[in-house]
């Protein structure tokens, strides 16, 4: 099992949430996003602790291959880690953007598309997202839109409280709001089209690239009755949030030991600890501490996991069926 040092990224829109929250020393400011498990080219998580203390995980996966990403994955995937996983602390709103999806990632960008998640950890009062459009428009309509600053009135926006679920499939407009902490999963890429900045400047006093064009034929134009993702949770059992191709994921709210058995299960798994704390130990008899705002990596290789909880402790459990 494998924690990495976190990728802090200090950002035009960041808070000062992250540290705290993961408990982490810095003086770094406006710390927008933590990068917590990732392949991304230049961007490659670093294993922290253990033997393997100092290992990015491309050599990871040279060396252990299926065992580490599970037999289909490393078929699928090769040397890339599939998902990103992050946490996402926004004192301003972020851009209004899209993802493109695999097909058209790969043609402009030689990249994977980009679907996604976001579980809500906290939100301010009054913190609000935006997913999706609210009323049918036409491309010309939506680019029109843009140029009379007037896109936010074509979205659905909600506002958002801990522990709400949102399905961000590539071609979705979508925009994170000032005060939401949210933990987001993603496929491996870094392509996002930006649609409209609020007219915000760069540090140096210039406009933000936008992506107009790019974005016309990447975006999904349905209009969906509700673009929150329903569940029930409860404690003390796996309970699935989203499944697609690109991952499953589930929460875990424990109040007492937990055993999850993976022997069928030809996967890594990866569990976000987005509160409490408590003790993972592996088929294999390793034990580690996983505390609120730690993520964990764990073979595929490994059949079972026995989790104790010194407090109470949630989990987002993450894999690839």
């Amino acid at each position: 099992m494998y924690k990495f040092r976190p990728i802090l990224k200090s950002l035009i829109w960041g808070g000062e949430k992250i540290a705290p929250y993961k408990g982490i020393d810095t003086d770094m400011k406006a710390i927008g996003e933590s990068w917590e498990i990732s392949g991304v080219k230049e961007n490659e998580s670093v294993v922290a602790g253990g033997a393997d203390d100092g290992m990015t995980i491309p050599e990871l996966i040279a060396r252990d291959k299926e065992r580490l990403l599970g037999k289909k994955n490393f078929d699928r995937f090769g040397m890339e880690f599939p998902l990103l996983i992050k946490f996402i602390d926004a004192r301003q709103d972020l851009s209004i953007q899209v993802h493109p999806d695999d097909t058209l990632a790969w043609e402009r960008h030689q990249s994977k598309g980009k679907t996604e998640m976001w579980y809500v950890v906290d939100a301010d009062n009054g913190a609000r997202l935006r997913s999706g459009f609210a009323k049918q428009v036409t491309p010309e309509e939506y680019e029109q839109s843009i140029a009379d600053n007037t896109i936010t009135d074509l979205l659905q926006e909600y506002d958002i409280h801990k522990g709400d679920l949102f399905f961000l499939p590539a071609g979705r407009i979508h925009s994170i709001g000032a005060g939401a902490f949210i933990a987001e999963i993603q496929q491996t890429s870094n392509i996002t089209y930006r649609i409209y900045d609020f007219n915000r400047l760069d540090d140096k006093g210039n406009p933000r690239e936008l992506h107009t064009e790019l974005s016309k034929d990447a975006i999904d134009y349905s209009v969906l009755p509700d673009y929150r993702t329903a569940y029930e949770a409860c404690n003390d059992e796996l309970v699935p949030l989203v499944s697609c191709d690109y991952f499953t994921t589930s929460l875990l709210k424990l109040t007492k030991p937990y055993e999850m058995p993976l022997d069928n299960l030809d996967s890594f798994v990866i569990l976000i600890c987005t509160a409490g704390n408590g003790t993972i130990t592996d088929s294999k008899g390793n034990s580690t501490e996983i505390r609120q705002g730690e993520s964990l990596l764990v073979p595929a290789d490994v059949t079972g996991l026995k989790i104790e909880t010194n407090e109470k402790l949630e989990l987002l459990t993450s894999w690839i069926d």
